[in-house]
């Protein structure tokens, strides 16, 4: 697959000075690009689904230990500090679905997002689907019931996060939302997010399943 030059910048630490600040800047693709670009991804979103055993009793069993859906807390590089997102959908299935917080636009789109409020895009974007670009990855598994619930929570909150921020809302913060939903304990949200990934696996004790609470 074709990769396209990374502008992407970095999601940023509280605190730190503004001359400092560089942004999760990762460039939307364009639907149509999007779409070929999670058709090209397709195998990398079931590895564990097809690399399963031939058995069709061991191919039970893992299902049962895994769950059929899954959540894949994931970071990646970009011009400095790297990108937070996620991945999720079933295990049984080739289609692969991304969300992650980044402002719409380009550069002057996150150097005003030091400083207000900027429009965000909730999508893929440039390199999500990338392997090489990958620095972190947990991925948690999901029955059917709590996947469905899970997945409305990550559409609801992609209608629902319409703007970017360095300090305030952005993809750390994103992706912890989720996490938080899910029952795991999360991280400071104020780091790089290759750590804040890292962290979040090693929080939860790296367990590959969860169950949501009853309502």
């Amino acid at each position: 697959m074709t990769n396209k030059p990374d502008r992407s910048g970095p999601c940023i630490l509280a605190g730190v000075a503004l001359a400092a600040m560089i942004a999760c800047t990762t460039p939307s693709a364009s639907a149509h690009e999007a779409n070929k670009r999670v058709a090209d991804a397709n195998a990398l979103a079931t590895t564990d689904s097809t690399s399963r055993p031939a058995s069709q009793s061991r191919r039970s069993v893992a299902r049962a230990e895994k769950g059929p859906y899954y959540v894949d807390f994931r970071a990646r590089t970009a011009a400095s500090w790297g990108h937070a997102f996620v991945w999720y959908g079933k295990t049984s299935e080739k289609a692969v679905e991304v969300a992650g917080l980044t402002p719409a636009g380009d550069t002057l789109a996150y150097v005003l997002g030091h400083v207000t409020f900027v429009p965000s895009e909730t999508g893929a974007s440039y390199g999500d689907l990338d392997p090489e670009y990958l620095t972190a990855s947990y991925r948690v598994y999901l029955n059917e019931a709590d996947a469905r619930r899970v997945f409305a929570y990550i559409k609801k909150k992609q209608a629902n996060s319409p703007v970017w921020n360095a300090e305030t809302m952005n993809c750390t913060g994103f992706i912890g939302d989720i996490a938080e939903f899910m029952g795991l304990e999360v991280p400071n949200r104020w780091q790089r997010p290759e750590n804040f990934v890292n962290r979040l696996k090693e929080m939860n004790g790296g367990r590959p399943m969860v169950r949501l609470s009853a309502e």
